[in-house]
This record gives structure tokens, C-alpha cells and sequence, in this order.
């Protein structure tokens, strides 16, 4: 779950222009889209918005400024899991996931540990995930299970020189049995699909923050339709998404047929 603002229509005065979506991680398939009203925010919205939502089974990710109890509890409520990054800025709750890997810790806490490695271009990225349960009984954050340390290094092939390296915490109420440390590597990392494969794909495949529709609901609709295309782009395997929306302009058969549909021509 992560929010993105409609700048061409909230430049207009569009009303509600920022959004939060859903996005399925497994099928790059946005599952819900809410307005946030003008006078509130994110976090005033992001419970309300997960009861429209099917949680039972499924593990809710978000970033720092949705990690909130009452929106934790919402997510329980729902019989789903969360995953919820901790940041510095969040002083009093970033104190209790971090105390667990500190140096003076003793060391009763941590449960497993995993570790990736990918290559971009003239760049490697280590990333490492460690679990500790130290916290679980302990902590009064709602069904917290996990606390998780997070560390993510970047490195320059050629001169071996690091331009990023940084440490970040989070909790999950998701037990072992359910998300070992490899999934939930694998999880935070798909976190970030919202953003490269729906809300990056809207401003620059469709030019979404150019946009200034502002009429009543127009901006959520046009979105909304927006969020419908790229789904079945990403059920066909295209990588080419613009390419791809080329094609459908110029032949609707195949958007009929990406989409399930069987048409009688005759």
C-alpha cells in the first residue's frame, strides 16, 4: 500500500487528487484505489481503505509513515500479516526494533538471517535481513512476532567504492511458519513494485501528472482506468509497457484477447 498524488489535477484543485492504492506484488495487479480527503492524510485514510481490501491470508506491506498502530490492528483484524518499515523519524518506535541488534544485545534474540546479492550494470547490491524475536511478549506494537534488521550495500565494480550503504528496521506480526527470512526479504523488496510497476508506469507510459482533469471524480476514474490497463500489461509478460499500449491503440482485438474476452466478429 502506498500513496501518490495527482499533481496536474491537484494543481487545478482537483479535490482528494492524492491516492492510495493497493498493489498485489505476485500479479502486478493494482487491487484498490481511495481518494484522501483534502483535509486529512495517509494515515487518517489507510484504515478505512483496508476494509475494502481482502486481507485473510495475505501479508500487507507499506512504508514508514503507514506503520501505525491502529492501522497494524486493522490488518490483524483482517486475518492478514504485516510488514511494516520503522524509520529515525519515528523516534519512541524505532527504539524498540533496534534494540535487539544492538552491539551490548545478548544475543538470545535472533532466529535467522538471509542475504541476496544482484548486479546493475557496474553496480552490486548486498542486501541482508536478520530476525529476532526478542521483542515478541515484550513489545505492546499489536501482534508483533519479528523484529527485522535490514542493510543494503551498494558497490561500484571497478573502484570498489560504496555511494550507499544504510540500515533500516521493521516488525511483522507474520510467524515463522508463515514468511521465513528469505520471504520476507523477498516481500519488503517487492514493496517497491507500487512504485515501479503502477505509479511509475502511470506518470511516464501515460503521462499521468500532466493530466488536469478536475471535475468531481474525474482524476480518481481516469487513474482508475489507468490502473486497469497496466494489470493485463503485466499478466502478458510485456516489459515494453508503452510499446505495448502502441499495439492495443492500434488493435483492440488484442486488448480484447490480453484480456480474457472472446468476441464474435461475425
Amino acid at each position: 500500500m502506498d500513496g501518490k498524488t495527482l499533481r496536474g489535477s491537484k494543481r487545478q484543485g482537483a479535490e482528494e487528487a492524492h491516492l492510495l492504492a493497493a498493489f498485489g506484488h505476485r500479479l502486478g495487479v493494482a487491487l484498490g484505489q481511495a481518494g484522501v480527503p483534502d483535509k486529512t492524510n495517509e494515515i487518517g485514510a489507510a484504515s478505512a481503505f483496508l476494509l475494502t481490501l481482502v486481507l485473510e491470508g495475505r501479508v500487507a506491506t507499506a512504508d514508514a509513515p503507514l506503520t501505525q498502530r491502529e492501522i497494524a490492528r486493522t490488518i490483524l483484524d483482517g486475518g492478514g500479516d504485516d510488514l511494516l518499515v520503522v524509520k529515525e523519524h519515528q523516534p519512541t518506535l524505532h527504539a524498540d526494533p533496534a534494540a535487539p541488534f544492538a552491539p551490548g544485545a545478548d544475543g538470545t534474540g535472533p532466529v535467522g538471517s538471509t542475504c541476496t546479492v544482484t548486479q546493475h550494470g557496474d553496480r552490486i547490491e548486498y542486501r541482508h535481513l536478520t530476525a529476532s524475536v526478542a521483542l515478541a511478549g515484550y513489545s505492546d506494537w499489536p501482534g508483533l512476532q519479528r523484529a527485522l534488521r535490514l542493510d543494503r550495500r551498494t558497490t561500484q565494480k571497478g573502484t570498489g567504492a560504496v555511494p550507499r550503504a544504510e540500515t533500516a528496521y521493521a516488525v511483522t506480526s507474520a510467524p515463522p511458519r508463515r514468511a521465513s527470512p528469505p520471504q520476507l526479504l523477498a516481500r519488503r523488496r517487492g514493496h517497491w513494485g507500487i512504485e515501479n510497476r503502477l505509479h511509475d508506469i502511470r506518470d511516464v507510459a501515460f503521462d499521468e501528472d500532466r493530466a488536469t482533469v478536475r471535475a468531481k471524480h474525474a482524476p480518481q476514474v481516469m487513474a482508475a482506468f489507468r490502473n486497469a490497463a497496466i494489470g493485463p500489461i503485466h499478466a502478458l509478460g510485456a516489459t515494453r509497457i508503452t510499446a505495448t499500449c502502441r499495439l492495443f491503440a492500434a488493435q483492440p482485438l488484442a486488448a480484447l484477447l490480453a484480456l480474457g474476452a472472446q468476441p464474435d466478429l461475425e
